[in-house]
């Protein structure tokens, strides 16, 4: 619930499938829009088989440059389920996390990057 001193979270008013199934685009009310591609989404799931069960579980995902999105399932009004080519389908995406995820896409995807270097794998 929105109080005075905090906004209520943007709301998407739309969620396309674009770049042959490489990204997902993003629309929110507040105006802010972001392309979100398929492997950003992939290696970022919020799923427990990425994520783990606290920050020091986080898996390194290699090989999802060419991951495209198969199916997006609407869950309640409250998030989609991405369903991934390569048989991923576990994480649900909120709306604030889209958000949260197109605000810090850069950072976020370079430190991935960097961590992918780091291990000495690749993107694939």
């Amino acid at each position: 619930m929105a109080t005075a001193s905090a906004p209520a979270a943007a709301w998407p008013t739309e969620l396309r499938v674009v770049n042959e199934r490489h990204a997902l685009a993003v629309t929110f009310d507040d105006g802010q829009s972001f392309t979100l591609p398929a492997e950003y989404l992939r290696v970022e799931s919020p799923s427990a088989e990425v994520q783990g069960h606290n920050p020091d579980e986080k898996i390194l995902v290699a090989g999802k440059r060419n991951v495209r999105i198969a199916q997006v399932e609407p869950v309640g009004n409250y998030a989609v389920r991405l369903i991934f080519d390569d048989g991923h389908s576990t994480g649900l995406y909120t709306w604030p996390l889209l958000l949260a995820y197109g605000v810090e896409q850069e950072e976020k995807f370079g430190a991935y990057l960097k961590a992918l270097d780091d291990a000495g794998l690749s993107r694939g």
